[in-house]
């Protein structure tokens, strides 16, 4: 295989509106608004990514249909879902709780850095990681 290169350009996650997941990442989380294009007929592709990102990018995909509308906060059935590396864990934290995000523990030292869980503004886990 080789000559292969592939990465994840993006991964789709499904909300209830457009407009106030922009306002949670790019306010709570200091996310980047990388695109927001009108699609017609109520979609659009937002696309947002942590500041100084590697170009893995995360869709909004605003849900239009009861099956969608039923995994909105729930996108790993409960566990956590999205691993946000940072270079700064104790900045991140103490921004991310300044901004009202929720954290379900308190940080804690594990073998691969200092992690916490949070919650997205639809109650999806998050683990906050600086790598060691």
């Amino acid at each position: 295989m080789s000559g292969i290169k592939q990465h994840i350009g993006s991964i789709a996650l499904v909300v209830k509106d457009y407009d106030e997941a922009i306002e949670f990442y790019t306010k709570k989380l200091s996310f980047e608004l990388v695109e927001d294009t009108d699609l017609g007929e109520g979609k659009r592709w937002v696309l947002i990514t942590p500041p100084l990102s590697n170009g893995t990018h995360i869709l909004l995909a605003q849900a239009t249909e009861p099956e969608q509308l039923s995994a909105v906060g729930n996108q790993a059935g409960g566990r956590v879902w999205l691993f946000l590396h940072t270079n700064d864990f104790w900045r991140d934290h103490e921004s991310m709780l300044a901004n009202g995000v929720i954290f379900n523990e308190q940080p804690r030292n594990e073998p691969y850095g200092t992690v916490a869980v949070f919650e997205d503004l639809y109650g999806n886990k998050w683990d906050l990681i600086e790598p060691k």
